[in-house]
């Protein structure tokens, strides 16, 4: 397991555990982070139509549906590409909705629908992964944040921050539209 200097910092706090344990139980509350921003975002989505859920208001460059379906795109580049793994979502769809790319037309119903799912899908699906081991290799990558990520556990933390920022995003446009 990879020793982030935060943990450091914990293990005065927590003499007799071992690195693993402590490792642990910090991922599943980054886990859970994750979890309970995706539920406020789903929160703030059920409350919209979907006409409102595709405006971009002047002065945005995206929609509250593109900043949800981008957090999902943005978590396979960096947890599964980055580690060398497949995707679990279709290539095509990284491609949508990644960094840099703009709404490509309308979002109906149904296609929400399946975003939907897709983000209770690949959020359960790394958290089994992680739980199993399966991430062995990671290319190290700066973000846009300037925020070096060298692991998996890196990686799946700065997710964390990722979803709050395009939460932050898509409550702000909520006043929009």
């Amino acid at each position: 397991m990879t020793c982030m200097p935060w943990q450091n910092s914990l293990k005065p706090l927590l003499p007799n555990l071992p690195q693993n344990i402590i490792l642990r139980i910090l991922m599943e509350k980054v886990f859970d982070i994750i979890s309970q921003t995706k539920a406020n975002f789903l929160g703030i989505m059920d409350g919209l139509s979907v006409e409102q859920l595709n405006k971009i208001p002047a002065g945005f460059n995206n929609n509250i549906i593109w900043n949800f379906a981008h957090s999902i795109s943005s978590m396979q580049v960096l947890c599964y590409k980055l580690s060398g793994l497949p995707l679990v979502v279709d290539e095509n769809f990284v491609d949508l909705f990644k960094k840099g790319t703009k709404p490509e037309g309308f979002i109906d119903a149904d296609k929400l629908a399946h975003i939907k799912k897709l983000s209770a899908l690949t959020f359960e699906k790394l958290k089994l992964d992680f739980h199993d081991k399966i991430f062995k290799d990671y290319t190290p990558y700066t973000t846009s944040y300037n925020v070096s990520l060298n692991s998996i556990e890196e990686a799946i933390q700065f997710v964390s921050v990722h979803d709050g920022l395009h939460y932050g995003y898509a409550m702000a446009l909520k006043r929009l539209v």
